[in-house]
């Protein structure tokens, strides 16, 4: 606890301050063992004007002391950190609708997808905005195909997806409708398709296309489903059907 102290003051202008506190301390402690009436009641008065006095002069080293404890614990840093990803993932996807660029990206829910990656090109780069908006620009070697996603991780790009096979789908209906349910037909991976010619937001799950999706829903959609509370629910719902099992 001292080692930590001295770590936190030593070469910041309140380390004098602190000194004088801890003699202080010591004075107001010797007049009480001592049995010195008139200096105790002295330093009692003193006391509450050096408590303001101190948290006036430590200001500055306990804002950067507080803001270092995290209270909130990690499940609340991870959710946080889900809902800046979906922010930013959804603002990338309604931003290729509004400028009518096709894109098609998958997110990997409980099947692996890692049979796909060799298929296009790896890339296990972590999650940003304007990395995924270059992915899907049509001067790029990599916007014909589709990208994969592992949580906030791309995994790949340029990949070729199995076309469904269902009779019954709209002529109209392009490739990239097709390769999104085709692959929500062989796993349970969540497909995201922008249409150049609609400039509409869809998504396959299950074999079934959804289609012109707005904003809010699209989010509240993969935070039902990728959230990390609703994660460990699942983590939780497969632990007791394991011990079923057994």
């Amino acid at each position: 606890m001292m080692n930590y102290l001295l770590a936190f003051f030593w070469n910041t202008r309140a380390l004098d301050t602190f000194i004088g506190l801890s003699a202080f301390i010591t004075l107001y402690a010797l007049s009480s063992w001592l049995d010195f009436p008139v200096l105790h009641q002295i330093l009692i008065l003193l006391t509450n004007v050096a408590l303001i006095a101190v948290i006036v002069i430590f200001q500055p080293e306990l804002r950067v002391a507080l803001s270092k404890l995290s209270f909130k614990g990690r499940r609340y840093k991870e959710i946080q950190e889900f809902d800046q990803f979906l922010d930013g993932f959804a603002k990338s996807v309604y931003n290729f609708a509004d400028k009518g660029i096709g894109a098609l990206i998958a997110i990997e829910n409980e099947d692996s997808l890692e049979e796909f990656g060799p298929k296009g090109v790896l890339m296990h780069a972590r999650f940003s905005s304007e990395l995924l908006e270059s992915i899907f620009i049509t001067s790029t070697p990599l916007h014909d195909g589709a990208v994969l996603m592992r949580e906030k991780e791309i995994i790949a790009a340029a990949v070729i997806l199995p076309l469904t096979q269902g009779s019954g789908l709209a002529k109209s209906m392009g490739t990239r409708h097709r390769a999104a349910i085709g692959l929500s037909e062989v796993s349970d991976s969540i497909v995201i398709v922008v249409s150049e010619e609609t400039h509409f937001v869809s998504i396959a799950r299950d074999g079934i296309l959804t289609k012109n999706i707005k904003i809010d829903r699209f989010k509240a959609i993969l935070r039902s489903i990728f959230a990390p509370e609703r994660r460990e629910q699942l983590v939780w719902y497969k632990e007791i059907l394991d011990w079923f099992r057994q």
